[in-house]
């Protein structure tokens, strides 16, 4: 029996299953996703602190992806999966903040991240000679650093007006987590400045940085063609599919759902779009980054070989 009791502050999360034997099909799907993810980004993030071989850029790079997708997909699911098995759908108002600056934080992180990386494969492969300089340890630390406080001031902004605007309506947001457009239907006065910054965010945070690696790995295409050696542009061609195929993942669902003016929304569509860049995307980047990366499945192979060494 679900229960619905709440405080005066507390929302109500609907959620993303119905409660049925369809639905409890679909949540078992979601909780293996959520531990495979839990699994492939922390075996990810071991992997390259414990081999020397990884210990460059690109895998410095990659293993703060891995930390991003954690802490990411950990801050939707569990909360999702508590209510869908208790049947308690209540999230307190500053849970559900907490939860909102967050999923912002680490959603824009990654997405300025994303472009480090692609940046990363850029210098790599238009300007090999240059890469030590344009992607030293220096440069690399402020990439990542200004990924992180960008990101954090971004959701400060948008959490501090979303929960400082009155709800007079019914507290019940169709999602199943803290999205703040989800939650600007409640809101009993005009929204269309606040939505006019999201938009705004939007094209920031997801359009141009989009634009901005889709810009490089055409560049990148073209020096692949170039190449004399066909094993260096078998390779080049490996990372850089690679990592528009993450990109692409995460950019498009996300942008598709925050660029949409809210008479053009639905809230089925928003949650089915939300499943691939908070849940499918976080599980899949360990995945394409270790089973099409020649280099991270030897690192795999080289820390089997001492596990065993050690066992013996």
């Amino acid at each position: 029996m679900e229960n619905y009791t709440q405080t005066s502050t507390d929302f109500i999360l609907l959620g993303l299953f119905p409660p049925t034997r369809i639905g409890l099909f679909l949540f078992i799907i979601i909780v293996l996703a959520f531990l495979m993810a839990l699994f492939g980004n922390l075996s990810m993030i071991l992997l390259i602190f414990l081999d020397t071989h990884l210990h460059t850029p690109m895998y410095f790079l990659l293993s703060q992806l891995s930390l991003i997708d954690l802490n990411y997909i950990s801050t939707i699911v569990p909360k999702m999966a508590y209510n869908f098995v208790f049947g308690n759908k209540s999230i307190s108002f500053i849970g559900c903040g907490a939860q909102s600056f967050f999923f912002l934080t680490l959603g824009g992180a990654e997405a300025l991240l994303l472009i480090s990386m692609a940046y990363d494969r850029y210098v790599a492969i238009c300007f090999p000679l240059h890469y030590s300089i344009r992607m030293s340890k220096k440069v690399c630390m402020l990439m990542i650093t200004g990924s992180w406080i960008m990101g954090s001031i971004n959701s400060c902004a948008h959490t501090a007006y979303a929960f400082h605007i009155p709800y007079c309506r019914s507290r019940t947001i169709n999602h199943f987590f803290c999205d703040v457009p989800a939650m600007l239907t409640l809101a009993c006065m005009d929204t269309w400045v606040y939505e006019y910054t999201v938009f705004v965010s939007t094209i920031l945070f997801l359009v141009f940085p989009f634009i901005c690696i889709t810009s490089s790995y055409i560049r990148v295409l073209l020096a692949i063609c170039r190449m004399q050696s066909t094993e260096g542009r078998k390779k080049a061609y490996s990372t850089c599919s690679t990592h528009l195929t993450v990109v692409t993942f995460y950019y498009i669902p996300f942008a598709y759902t925050y660029l949409r003016p809210r008479s053009l929304r639905s809230p089925t569509e928003d949650k089915a779009l939300a499943v691939f860049y908070t849940i499918l995307t976080p599980m899949l980047n360990p995945i394409i980054y270790s089973l099409r990366n020649k280099e991270v499945m030897g690192a795999i192979r080289r820390s089997i070989q001492r596990a065993c060494f050690v066992k013996m």
